[in-house]
């Protein structure tokens, strides 16, 4: 298998989970697109307190979204260290395509969406582009990217276990 085949695989289970479990990943990820919404839009007439306690159910949010799709990615699966090393030896071309991938990615939706367009506005439109940007990216590009480095973690260091019949989850 080519090591570019092998690097796509991560984005294909990527996206095999965001859509498997599409209610999971957009449920929790809404609550820092909710968030991002009000605090990014209306800076000014939140209270501080407030505003760091939304930050804080946020980041329960997102640390919960993580674990579960951890459990989901680990199903079936062993965890070793040692095959972290050797999937890094023999592998390494598909580990930097992934850093290409991400790259693009984050030249695209960070650097393009968030600061160049941003640029381009007119400033009285600015902070409302980007609480509806921040609203959009977090169930998807944000979700999507969460589920890619534990896509990458998933690959590099775990190996198939002998899996029952008729198991859902893609090896």
């Amino acid at each position: 298998m080519s090591e570019f085949r092998l690097a796509l695989e991560v984005p294909g289970w990527t996206w095999w989970c965001y859509t498997r479990h599409l209610g999971l990943v957009v449920g929790l990820s809404s609550v820092a697109s909710v968030q991002r919404l009000v605090t990014v839009n209306w800076t000014q007439d939140i209270d501080p307190v407030v505003a760091t306690a939304s930050e804080v159910v946020v980041l329960a949010a997102r640390i919960a979204l993580v674990v579960l799709v951890w459990r989901i990615a680990v199903a079936g699966r062993t965890f070793r260290w040692g095959a972290g090393r050797e999937f890094a030896r023999r592998h390494w071309r598909s580990l930097v395509w992934q850093v290409v991938f991400l790259g693009v990615a984050f030249a695209v939706f960070e650097v393009l969406a968030e600061h160049v367009v941003s640029a381009l506005l007119p400033p009285s439109a600015r902070q409302t582009y980007l609480a509806v940007l921040l609203f959009l990216k977090n169930p998807t590009i944000i979700a999507l990217t969460f589920l890619w480095w534990i896509g990458i973690v998933r690959q590099t260091f775990t190996e198939a276990s002998a899996r029952p019949v008729g198991s859902e989850l893609p090896g």
